[in-house]
């Protein structure tokens, strides 16, 4: 089978951590057969040749705007050069014409400010997007028909992706190899990389506020108790009384933490468990639905549907069928 073709664009002044991520997470997953399942390379907006990085290095680039042409998924990384796109909202002549190249239907996302360019091709124009959380009220600004969440770490809107600053490229891709290959690829990719395979909360833990108080507890144990009894009922007055403390003061001291409440972080994690088994199980609807503490087969389907857009039944067939290293083929 064809590699799904994943196209960087590099432009001058790209931050070469970003630059490297998409290389680095699609550049891993395999086929039974041990052969890529993506095929990455990086192009530039001009004919090949060198392109300028914000660090006191250059890049030298093989592919020039054609090859956008044959992507399945294009991926833009921050830039600190981006001009008119930054500061006025609008494509330069060169942009403009590299973008297109781009066939309809083709897959785009963006890491950290690339969702700068983006948004001035159209392409966000009455979706939700994010960025880094420093850039997202200047984003808004420029762009008031796109719906701006400061406090996620990427939105996935089907085909066109956004995500927060630096790290969260890392979180988006992994994201779409979940998406095209289920949990265990991309877990296995994660394992690699040596990151967590799904963070907890969205940008909200990482802006800026006054350093807590080191004798405060944390509400790591809660988290620990709770991820041990998914398939049980689980009370917030339960995980409160793991940290020694009131319901109230828990639930801001978690949302400090995870930058969500503690009843949306246990949606999460039983949904996350809930792939996991339909993927790697033969369990029936019903008892995934148990084992993952939804109770019944009902409530689970209603959350998968909110999750992922997909039923249980209709997420297994996907991931189940032709696996191969834990993916599909």
């Amino acid at each position: 089978m064809k590699p799904h073709r994943v196209v960087v664009l590099a432009m001058d002044g790209v931050l070469p951590f970003e630059l490297g991520i998409p290389h680095r997470i699609f550049g891993r997953p395999r086929d039974a057969e041990g052969r890529r399942v993506y095929d990455v390379v990086t192009c530039s907006i001009r004919p090949p040749g060198p392109v300028r990085t914000d660090a006191d290095f250059a890049i030298q680039v093989e592919h020039g705007p054609e090859i956008l042409a044959t992507a399945d998924t294009v991926i833009v990384p921050a830039s600190y050069e981006f001009g008119p796109v930054f500061e006025q909202g609008v494509l330069t002549d060169e942009l403009a014409a590299a973008l297109a190249h781009l066939r309809p239907g083709t897959r785009l996302a963006s890491i950290c400010t690339g969702v700068y360019v983006l948004a001035a091709a159209g392409f966000l124009d009455g979706r939700p997007a994010t960025t880094h959380w420093a850039d997202a009220e200047h984003l808004q600004r420029l762009f008031p028909r796109i719906d701006v969440d400061p406090d996620v770490l990427f939105i996935d809107d089907g085909d066109v992706l956004t995500s927060a600053g630096v790290a969260a490229g890392i979180d988006l891709c992994l994201h779409i190899v979940r998406r095209d290959h289920g949990t265990a690829v991309a877990n296995e990719v994660a394992r690699r990389t040596v990151v967590p395979p799904h963070r907890d909360g969205g940008q909200a833990q990482y802006i800026h506020r006054p350093v807590p108080d080191p004798q405060q507890a944390t509400t790591t144990t809660a988290r620990a108790w709770a991820l041990g009894r998914l398939h049980e009922p689980i009370q917030l007055r339960d995980m409160a009384d793991q940290e020694a403390m009131s319901v109230r003061t828990f639930t801001r001291r978690f949302r400090e933490e995870v930058g969500i409440s503690p009843g949306q972080w246990l949606t999460q994690q039983r949904v996350e468990r809930a792939r996991h088994l339909l993927e790697s199980t033969d369990l029936s609807v019903d008892q995934v639905a148990h084992a993952a503490g939804f109770g019944t087969s009902q409530s689970m389907r209603q959350h998968l549907q909110t999750a992922l857009g997909v039923t249980p039944t209709a997420y297994r067939r996907t991931f189940r069928a032709g696996v191969g290293v834990g993916g599909r083929t």
